[in-house]
């Protein structure tokens, strides 16, 4: 840590738990995991479309919408590892499936980026880290962050503002200035392409997507917001990566969906470990950071339960 800030690799290497050589080996990216990965996702994909048109006359269809927007809104596990570049060996590889999750979940991938990076330099720390998620201070304000509706809100006037050529003084923080007429440009584009998308849904009276796309998508954003919470939120907001950021243990499907980003303390101590080989880094350092064994719903017991005592 050098004047505040979190330098993951060097702290790791610091504290003798890696060698150069193991570290230099589990950095390695290659494109064959991401592949395989890949193949599977759009399996799981066409399965749950499937499932939609199966249901299209019956209420079934609302589980089936559910089940299709808890994979729809895990690209942004996929989208988060390609802004580390670590999914394929090549950069333009990895630009271009961020760019498409992006386009899927409403997420410019050119400005997550900036805003990601502040996030590893100043994880947890209040006013600084831009993806903080502030410890809910009763269960109603937990409640509201799960429903979504406050990431909605976000999202929707973040994308406006910058297709209008304006960023707020906390993005101007970490979007260089250089960088301003790219973050302008993108939500341009994206909006450009939505409007063309409900155009031809207009022209073709063909409104499947609303369907397959968009209301699975808000219906399963709860879901990402409560896995999302399990990283960070209720963990001393402090530097240190053994106190400020969860590892959670859950099962194969879920660190399938998520990329392995359950492993996130261990992506926070050397974030260009690629996804795949995250498992591995757990095995070295799972001595020395905070591990919920039980998984997402222990995180979740440890936030509820802080509320409870603040509130007792």
């Amino acid at each position: 840590m050098t004047d505040g800030i979190v330098t993951p690799v060097s702290q790791a290497l610091a504290e003798g738990k890696l060698t150069r050589d193991e570290l230099k080996s589990l950095m390695q990216r290659s494109d064959g995991p991401a592949f395989r990965h890949l193949a599977v996702w759009v399996l799981v994909l066409a399965g749950t479309t499937t499932l939609i048109t199966l249901a299209w006359n019956s209420w079934l269809i609302w589980p089936a919408m559910f089940l299709h927007g808890i994979v729809l809104v895990h690209h942004f596990s996929l989208q988060h590892e390609c802004v580390h570049y670590t999914v394929f060996r090549t950069r333009e590889f990895n630009n271009i499936a961020g760019q498409i999750c992006g386009l899927i979940i409403m997420l410019p991938h050119r400005f997550f980026r900036y805003e990601h990076c502040d996030h590893h330099t100043y994880t947890q720390l209040d006013g600084e880290d831009p993806e903080l998620i502030p410890m809910p201070e009763t269960y109603g304000e937990y409640l509201l962050y799960l429903s979504a509706i406050p990431y909605w809100k976000t999202k929707f006037s973040e994308i406006t503002s910058h297709a209008l050529g304006r960023l707020s003084d906390a993005e101007k923080r970490f979007v260089p200035k250089e960088e301003h007429g790219s973050i302008y440009r993108e939500a341009r584009i994206m909006l450009g392409i939505y409007a063309l998308i409900f155009a031809g849904m207009a022209v073709t009276d063909w409104w499947g997507l609303v369907w397959y796309w968009l209301i699975p998508l808000f219906l399963g954003e709860p879901v990402m917001r409560f896995i999302r919470m399990t990283e960070h939120v209720g963990r001393p907001t402090v530097t240190k990566m053994t106190e400020n950021t969860r590892t959670n243990l859950v099962s194969a499907p879920w660190r399938f969906l998520c990329w392995n980003m359950n492993y996130h303390a261990e992506h926070h101590y050397v974030p260009l470990v690629p996804y795949h080989t995250l498992p591995l880094l757990h095995e070295k350092l799972r001595d020395h950071i905070h591990i919920e064994p039980g998984g997402y719903l222990g995180a979740h017991r440890d936030i509820l339960g802080k509320i409870h005592e603040a509130r007792a």
